[in-house]
């Protein structure tokens, strides 16, 4: 069995978690190799132990029967987008703060203990298929495992948003933008901006418009077979962005439209334990 390890070094300062696991997986028979989730600019003060070898991560995951993540739920945002190409299935040590995604805290390590005995299963999640369409062109297609989000620049102006599924107007609302969330999503900015809890497991698209300015603007749970939409309404002086993932901002124009659809890709995480998807929300939330 060989398993790529993928520390954050902005979370695992001096890749001491990673090292870690390296010495318990080696131990337990296990080959790994240890690939960055990005690569670090010149001007960066991140000192990394010399004595590692560090690969591309494609390169690292070709071979690989898992990717164990080290950082928080962005580090697993990050490296779902090359995981699924080699359906590879991911395990996430949590360095951060809530972590949704990851299955262990990084003072669980001896968790590791049960991929060396083969102790875990698989969980499937959807991914979207994203799409940014300028009149009859598409200037803009990405992947997404938790959300593609539409919102205002700067500005303190509201924009003007129309919803439609499957090429039919729901509603229209002007706010402060919406987020088009998976199952998976639904925890993240979905849930900051007042959307439903979704079990992760489950087939859906998640719309929550962010601070609508109507009464019917609200959160909505839509089949996972449509295509949903979201069109941008005159600009003006205003301006928009979509956010795939929280990742770089793209620039939306008046007429363009957002195209989010169920992708037949998928992320494959891996889980150690059997708690449910209730204990886990109560754990990382709190008792209301």
């Amino acid at each position: 069995m060989k398993v790529v390890l993928s520390p954050n070094p902005y979370r695992d300062r001096g890749l001491r978690a990673a090292i870690r696991a390296k010495k318990i997986l080696e131990n337990g028979g296990i080959e790994t190799c240890m690939c960055l989730p990005f690569s670090l600019d010149g001007n960066s003060r991140i000192d990394l132990p010399r004595y590692l070898t560090f690969y591309g991560m494609q390169e690292g995951l070709e071979h690989s029967d898992m990717l164990i993540c080290f950082g928080g739920d962005g580090t697993i945002l990050h490296a779902a987008k090359d995981a699924y190409a080699y359906g590879v299935p991911i395990l996430g040590v949590n360095m951060g703060s809530v972590g949704f995604m990851a299955e262990l805290e990084h003072g669980e390590m001896e968790g590791l203990d049960q991929v060396i005995r083969g102790q875990y299963t698989i969980e499937s999640r959807m991914m979207f298929d994203v799409t940014v369409r300028r009149g009859r062109e598409t200037i803009y297609r990405d992947m997404a495992l938790n959300d593609a989000v539409v919102t205002k620049g700067a500005v303190a102006r509201v924009i003007d948003l129309a919803i439609c599924g499957d090429r039919e107007h729901i509603y229209d609302f002007a706010g402060d933008g919406v987020v088009l969330a998976t199952p998976t999503g639904s925890t993240a900015y979905s849930l900051s901006a007042g959307g439903p809890i979704v079990e992760p497991t489950a087939i859906n698209i998640i719309v929550t418009p962010i601070c609508a300015h109507a009464f019917h603007a609200r959160p909505l749970v839509l089949d996972g077979r449509r295509l949903v939409s979201v069109r941008i309404g005159r600009l003006a002086r205003k301006t928009a962005y979509l956010s795939v993932d929280g990742g770089r901002a793209v620039k939306l124009c008046s007429g363009d439209e957002v195209e989010v659809r169920c992708s037949s890709k998928i992320t494959r995480l891996v889980r150690l334990s059997e708690r449910s998807f209730y204990e886990m929300i109560d754990q990382k939330l709190g008792r209301g």
